[in-house]
Parts: C-alpha cells; structure tokens; sequence
C-alpha cells in the first residue's frame, strides 16, 4: 500500500486555496479597518475574532452536511465549488467598498462593508470542512498522515504564494506615508488564484470514483473500523474510542491554546522586554514555517515507522521544551539572544509540523467513513475555541502579572496537551513507511 500523490495533491488544492485567502484576510483586513475606517483595536479584535467564533459553529455543520450529500460529482465538492465562488465574488467587493469609503465616507457604506465581510466568512465557512475532509474521504486510514503532510505543505504554499507577491506589489517604498493604500490588485489576485485552483480541482478531481475505490479498500480491511452499530444501523464511537476522541480534541485546544497565544503577542513581547523590533519577531516566524514545512512530510514518515501517537507525543514535549528554552533566552541574554531564538523556533515548528500532521488523521480514523466531514467539523471547533480565548486570557495576564508570563504559559499547555495525548489510545494505524515522493508518472488519477 502507498500514497496515491497525483490524488493527493489535486485533493489538497482548496487548502492552498484557503489558506492564502487566510493569509491575506489576517495581514490586511486590520490595516482596512484602522486606515480606513478609523475603527478602535476592541473593535477591531472582536471583528478578527468572529471568524473564529462563527467556525466554532459553522465548520461541524457544514461538514456533516457534507456528510449526508450525495452528487454526481460527490459530497465534498459541490460546497467546495459553492464556497468558494461566492466567496471569490465577496473578496473583490471588499477593497471596492474601501476605496469608495476612503474617497467619501458614509454610514450606508460601513454598514455595507461589515455585511460583505460577514458573508464572505460565511462562505469560506461552506467550504473549509468539506474541503479537509476530501483528502480523508479518498486516502485508506493507515496512510493519511502521510496524506495530511501534502495537504499541510501545499497550506504553506498558499500562504507564500500571497506573501511573495504581497511584498512585489506593496513594497515599504509604495505604502510608506501613503494616506491610503488600494489593496484591490491584491484582493483580484487572491480571488483569481482561488478561481485557478478550484478550476482544476473540478476537471481533475473524481471525487466518486476515489472515494469508492477508498472505500473498497476499507471493506477489505474492517479491522480499521473502530465504530460499533447501534439497534438503528448507525455507527457511533465506542465508549472507549468516545474517550479517545474526547481527549484528543481536548489536547488540540490546548496546543493551539499554547501557540496561538505565542503568534498573538511575540511581537510585543519582544519589543517590551528585548527592545526588538517587527523585523525580528517576523524573522523568527519565518524560521518557524521553515522548520515546519521541511518537515511536514518527514513527519507523516516517521508516524508510519513509531505510530501518529508517539509522534505527537514527541512534539508536544519538544514544544513545550521550546518555550522554557525561549523564556530562559529571552530574560538573560537580550543582546546574545538572536541566533538561539532562531535555532528555538526553528524546533518550533519542527514540534508543530509532528503535531500538526498526524492530530487530525487520527480523528478520522477514530469515526466511520459516512462522517469523516462531521468529526473533520469538530477538530477544528477545538482548535477554534482556543484561539477565541486565548489571545485574550493571555492579554489579561500579561497585563496584570507581567510580559514574562508568555513562554510560561505557553509551556504549561504544552505540556498539558502532552499529558492528556497520553489518555488517547485509539486512531493511532501505521502504514508502511514511504521512503521518498514517488514519481507522478507511476500513479494514475
């Protein structure tokens, strides 16, 4: 048994889609709601959050809606294609209504402008669970790590995608003392990317035919089965894989509880206590990406040699690690502190990417096939509620006890998240280990 990559890959474009919408979404749409509309930080966090807080909600529904679809061209796609042409129709809208506030503004545009905003998050909304559920719904169980690691690298590729042509068309020497800023070339680009990728997913992808072949191969092997019938025909989790599943989400919140707060407040961190400016806590991220993407598909092998379990395990522990080492760094040694940091977060985002890859395969592998999409809802409705919460939890601490508190408190859910990985005893098949990224010639679509 081996990763069909050609599927793969063509299965993980709405993600690239996605996440290059999302990159875009978070560096923009704050400089829009400030520079243009002079809205207050309070109000412009709560704006930033919402898409958070409408996912804790929208992503399970819409991928157990997905669940129960049935199409000529399969359950995931229709949503996919749905969203996201809406979607790209709301992404051009938003820098039209900017540009005409700037030039006279009006409550009726405002109004406008923030109900745009919500229907466009209601589209990606459509579209997100559904989306992450495709690759599951067409990869056998024991190889989805792998799988999730494509999926995860060609996220990344996305967000650079956005970030490189961000810094061609922006540079600091056409936005520097410029009153207003027109983002609609950008805005046009990112729509017109998502209309590219999506395009070629709708020629390539057979969603019905793989997810059939997928399901073939699952029958032949009912021991990957973990669910039970109940007297009505419907699969439920075991009350052991319940508790499997429970601790697992629960572990996801807390990691994410931990790195979330490090991505909301480095960057002030290190100005107050380091006196480092944006250039470095930028730097330090991009390391982290690094050590992320060269080992998003290194780790999805190592899950197939010493399980997904163990994998996570040495991940959160080596991230919480990170953050005592970066506490220690950051306190004692300002001047001394650039290249340790770096080699820090580098480890950072290694620890990250054996989390990040082989959480959400097993998830699914705890559920039925029929939904995949439901419990794709639900791992995400953990890693959403954490980054509801705890950029504000952390703001509260750091401004009543101290800047200090960061790395702390992002190690103790570190190790939390490491504590209760160990109560998740379900999800955890391996496949045989893939050496290296076979040749697409040898796998057919």
């Amino acid at each position: 048994m081996k990763l069909n990559y050609k599927r793969t890959f063509l299965s993980g474009l709405a993600f690239l889609a996605i996440m290059a919408f999302w990159q875009m979404y978070d560096n923009v749409l704050p400089l829009m709601l400030r520079s243009t509309f002079h809205l207050n930080e309070t109000l412009i966090g709560v704006i930033m959050a919402s898409d958070n807080i409408l996912a804790l909600f929208l992503l399970p529904l819409f991928g157990k809606l997905s669940d129960g679809t049935h199409t000529r061209i399969g359950k995931r796609m229709p949503f996919i294609l749905f969203g996201t042409g809406v979607a790209i129709i709301l992404t051009n809208i938003l820098p039209i209504l900017d540009n005409s506030y700037y030039a006279s503004a009006s409550n009726f545009k405002l109004i406008s402008f923030v109900v745009t905003l919500g229907l466009l998050l209601l589209a990606m909304a459509v579209f997100r669970s559904p989306a992450v559920a495709l690759m599951p719904d067409v990869t056998p169980k024991p190889l989805r790590s792998q799988g999730n690691a494509i999926v995860n690298l060609m996220g990344a590729l996305g967000g650079i995608i956005y970030l490189v042509f961000s810094a061609l068309m922006y540079p600091e020497s056409k936005t520097k003392a410029v009153e207003h800023v027109n983002y609609q070339p950008l805005f046009i680009f990112i729509a017109s990317l998502m209309f590219l990728v999506i395009g070629i997913m709708f020629l390539t992808v057979r969603e019905t035919k793989w997810a059939e072949e997928n399901s073939a191969i699952e029958k032949a092997h009912p021991e990957w089965d973990l669910t039970e019938k109940s007297e009505e025909k419907k699969a439920r989790l075991p009350a052991p894989v319940l508790r499997s599943m429970v601790f697992l989400l629960i572990s996801v919140a807390l990691w994410f509880f931990a790195y979330n707060a490090l991505t909301t407040w480095f960057t002030t961190y290190v100005d107050t206590l380091m006196g480092k400016q944006l250039g470095f806590a930028s730097t330090c991220f991009l390391v982290t990406n690094a050590g992320a993407i060269l080992f998003f598909i290194p780790a999805g092998i190592l899950a197939s040699k010493i399980g997904r379990k163990k994998s996570i395990l040495i991940g959160t522990l080596a991230f919480g690690s990170c953050f005592v080492a970066a506490y220690f760094i950051t306190t004692s040694a300002k001047d001394a502190a650039i290249i340790p940091m770096y080699i820090d977060f580098f480890v950072v985002g290694v620890s990250w990417a054996l989390i990040n890859v082989n959480s959400l395969p097993m998830a699914v592998e705890m559920c039925n096939g029929a939904d995949t999409g439901k419990f794709t809802g639900y791992y995400y409705a953990a890693s959403m509620s954490a980054q509801v919460v705890t950029p504000v939890l952390a703001g509260f601490l750091l401004r009543n006890i101290g800047y200090k508190i960061l790395f702390p408190y992002a190690a103790l859910f570190a190790f939390l998240s490491f504590t209760t990985m160990l109560f998740v005893r379900h999800g955890d098949n391996r496949a045989s280990a893939v050496k290296n990224l076979q040749a697409f010639e040898d796998m057919d679509i």
